[in-house]
């Protein structure tokens, strides 16, 4: 199926399912995720929802479309640029085809912990490179504090250095910032759609993948994988994107109010997300026997400093630590 095919279908659909409760409002807004209904972010979603309503007394209808019902990421932000009424929760890699800028939120061991990223995606920094994206692609974030978690590796082979790594195909995000860190780490970069990752791994397609623990339990990856290395090169920080040509026909104090309910929520689904990690690490140990193992992270954090230089990331960088440090 072609690209532009694929757009105007998921557009179908997001118009075909539109609700009772969308009928009664003026605006209807579909968010789509791929990820599923007990993760919690997907459980922010839900207060976004809910929100949304209250803030503008009903007039603005948010439905969530879990699973990548209406497409892949990319898929909805196409759709979202050309001017349908949805929105999708997705990393600044993938965005940063459109601003260059923002690859730096997806660069390895780019910060800490998430009070760091909250600095950064509510600084006048990442404003303007909101502004920016809205400008060249006609995105526009609603807000940008929906973190989910480090990504770790996922093998069936153990892993303590970058060497072991060496000819093992592993699934990661298709942007250049994910698929550059992964082959600096050692591996081989392979892109996939996420609900294509536990047949991947079952049917032999791919050696491996990495991911954040809600997702990867939510996708029982536990069930085709036997070790959880604690790598943490990506901190998965996620915005709520939609498109600026339907954003902007929205009443001011609409927009105010579903900007608002984005910020509220995405730190209500941080804080579910930093209480529930080691949770879901626990419950992929006690259900599949999973090996979920701590190691010394120097080596990759050496093998993949280069990135930086190598994407063009070094000023971006300066300007993040500047950021946290003010």
């Amino acid at each position: 199926m072609n690209k532009l095919l694929k757009v105007a279908l998921g557009s179908a659909l997001a118009i075909a399912v539109s609700g009772s409760a969308a009928l009664s409002a003026s605006y209807q807004l579909n968010m789509s995720t791929a990820l599923t209904t007990d993760d919690p972010t997907y459980i922010g979603l839900e207060r976004f929802q809910e929100l949304v309503a209250e803030k503008t007394d009903g007039e603005v209808n948010v439905r969530i479309f879990p699973g990548s019902q209406l497409g892949t990421d990319e898929d909805v932000l196409e759709q979202a640029r050309a001017g349908a009424n949805v929105a999708v929760i997705v990393d600044g890699g993938r965005l940063s085809e459109f601003a260059p800028e923002l690859a730096i939120l997806s660069a390895p061991y780019i910060v800490d912990n998430f009070s760091q990223m909250r600095q950064v995606v509510t600084s006048d920094l990442f404003e303007t490179w909101s502004e920016k994206l809205a400008n060249s692609s006609g995105h526009r974030i609603l807000s940008f504090n929906w973190y989910q978690g480090q990504r770790h590796l996922i093998t069936n082979k153990p892993i303590e250095t970058p060497e072991d790594l060496q000819g093992v195909r592993l699934r990661t995000i298709g942007a250049p910032v994910f698929m550059e860190t992964i082959r600096q780490m050692g591996a081989t970069p392979t892109p996939m759609g996420w609900t294509e990752v536990y047949p991947g791994l079952q049917q032999g397609v791919i050696d491996a993948a990495e991911g954040q623990s809600p997702a990867v339990y939510g996708a029982k990856l536990h069930e085709v994988a036997s070790y959880y290395t604690k790598t943490g090169q990506f901190f998965l920080i996620t915005g709520l994107v939609t498109g600026d040509a339907w954003f902007q026909q929205l009443p001011d104090e609409y927009q105010t109010a579903i900007r608002d309910a984005a910020l509220e929520a995405g730190d209500y689904a941080s804080q579910l997300t930093e209480e529930s990690l080691l949770v879901y690490e626990k419950k992929m140990h006690e259900e599949s026997g999973m090996n979920i193992v701590d190691i010394d992270v120097t080596p990759f954090k050496e093998a993949t400093e280069s990135v930086y230089k190598d994407l063009g990331l070094t000023e971006l960088r300066d300007q993040v630590r500047a950021v946290i440090q003010d």
